[in-house]
């Protein structure tokens, strides 16, 4: 039984991550797919770019959303049942709600109800964590955003505040004997992300990735993909 609702909550995370908040936000606000611009990404950070602040955040903030209710809806889901893994201890509700939010991740990277093609899921990443332990999802995402504003780079912010926030869990799990799946998550989901920067990453090191350009709110032609 506890199998099923694992299987049920990673599901239900799945398909809260697919949501393409960027695609549906770029159409009734601008009349435009933002697949067609810029990176050809339905992230927050192709939205920015191409749309501007406001619908940059409005965006940010339902993908954040999105991995804050996977978490959420697991909770209540797993919220008193447990598999005992031999003499490994079990696997219960923090499972349950870790796994949730790896699977929004993935929703949102390869969302089925746009095939396949989404965002890197930065956003959603940082959301299923707040719920998971908020101390550390703010802190990445502190991080983050100094890293972006200081750099210029949203990518190399993005970057910053992942690896920073698993660097503070590890000693924060060690003294305080936090659970593991947390740790576990932040590791899956920064390793995956990271692979997906693969290109950023490249780009940064060659000098010649692109910087934050804060639009006014209008679709830039000349970013259009062709």
């Amino acid at each position: 039984m506890i199998i099923a609702k694992f299987v049920l909550v990673a599901f239900i995370g799945y398909l809260l991550g697919s949501i393409p908040f960027g695609l549906i936000i770029s159409r009734r606000k601008a009349k435009i797919d933002i697949r067609q611009y810029g990176s050809g990404k339905t992230g927050g950070t192709n939205v920015l770019r191409t749309l501007g602040r406001k619908a940059f955040l409005l965006v940010a903030t339902l993908d954040i959303l999105k991995g804050m209710l996977a978490v959420a809806i697991a909770g209540l889901i797993v919220s008193k049942d447990f598999m005992t893994i031999g003499n490994l201890g079990y696997l219960g509700p923090i499972f349950a709600q870790a796994l949730a939010a790896l699977a929004a991740i993935v929703g949102h990277i390869w969302p089925i109800f746009i095939k396949f093609k989404g965002g890197r899921g930065v956003a959603t990443f940082f959301g299923g964590l707040i719920a998971l332990y908020p101390v550390a999802g703010l802190f990445g995402g502190e991080a983050l955003l100094i890293g972006a504003g200081l750099t210029g780079f949203a990518s190399l912010g993005s970057i910053i505040g992942m690896v920073g926030t698993y660097a503070i869990l590890v000693p924060l799990t060690i003294i305080y004997g936090l659970p593991i799946e947390y740790l576990g998550y932040v590791l899956i989901g920064t390793l995956l992300i990271l692979f997906l920067h693969r290109d950023n990453i490249k780009r940064l090191l060659s000098g010649e990735e692109r910087k934050l350009n804060l639009k006014t709110g209008k679709p830039d032609s000349s970013t259009r993909l062709t």
